[in-house]
């Protein structure tokens, strides 16, 4: 087998029963944004099924693991640390594969121009990271645990803490994108955004609490693992929510 031919992407398997679909009448967006046509085969070439495999820290610079350090000062909220493990529809770990984060404050505040509820913005806080996953699929970053905030999308909406977490694999078309939320916060059983998950595939949403991450006088700790496909993937969003 060829240099090239060995690094070929396998089709992606969806297990459609918990994937989220790109309409969801809760979720009022996507009645206006969905494919009203049938969506049309393009066949992938080398480009889209190749890769640079182990380079991406060469292209993407160094991770940024640390949320929380990336200013002058610490960020508000409660620091907490995500930690967990990619991994393929077998169990068997997925290294080197880019696992970016983005985020609201602690008041439920993104950086971002659309963004102009009054809740206040905090100078030390991006809400940005990138990390790379070992040779044994695993992945950790310090963050702040996010705050929920309220959103168009009915009256009195609010949408559950949760953070962004967007996975590019051996090539730049295998990007999925999921959230993770946490355990224990009643804005999950009524988000349009969650609910769009079906029972029980929503639960692979939440993270674990884990006293075993937690650090002492430091951080609480969570564990999210996710899994790129098979009987127990993560969901994953058919489209790239502004949410």
């Amino acid at each position: 087998m060829s240099q090239v031919s060995s690094r070929l992407i396998l089709p992606y398997r969806r297990e459609d029963a918990g994937a989220p679909p790109s309409r969801h009448a809760g979720y009022r967006s996507t009645v206006l944004r969905s494919p009203r046509l049938p969506p049309l085969a393009i066949p992938a070439t080398l480009t889209e099924v190749t890769g640079p495999e182990q380079a991406w820290d060469r292209l993407m610079g160094p991770a940024m693991a640390d949320l929380t350090a990336q200013h002058r000062g610490a960020p508000q909220g409660q620091r907490i640390v995500v930690t967990g493990r990619v991994l393929d529809e077998d169990g068997r770990p997925v290294p080197h594969t880019v696992v970016e984060i983005w985020q609201a404050n602690a008041a439920g505040r993104y950086i971002h121009a659309r963004d102009d509820w009054p809740a206040p913005l905090d100078p030390n806080f991006t809400g940005v990271g990138r990390v790379i996953t070992d040779a044994e699929g695993r992945y950790r970053f310090v963050t702040i645990r996010p705050g929920a905030y309220p959103w168009g999308n009915h009256r009195n909406a609010w949408r559950p803490a949760h953070i962004h977490l967007s996975l590019l694999g051996p090539a730049f078309a295998t990007r999925l994108v999921t959230q993770m939320y946490f355990p224990d916060d009643p804005l999950i059983e009524i988000d349009p955004i969650a609910n769009a998950v079906p029972m029980p595939y929503r639960q692979r949403l939440v993270a674990r609490f884990d006293i075993g991450v937690t650090e002492p006088n430091w951080a609480l700790g969570y564990r999210f693992d996710i899994v790129l496909k098979g009987r127990d993937q993560t969901p994953f969003e058919e489209d790239h929510h502004d949410h």
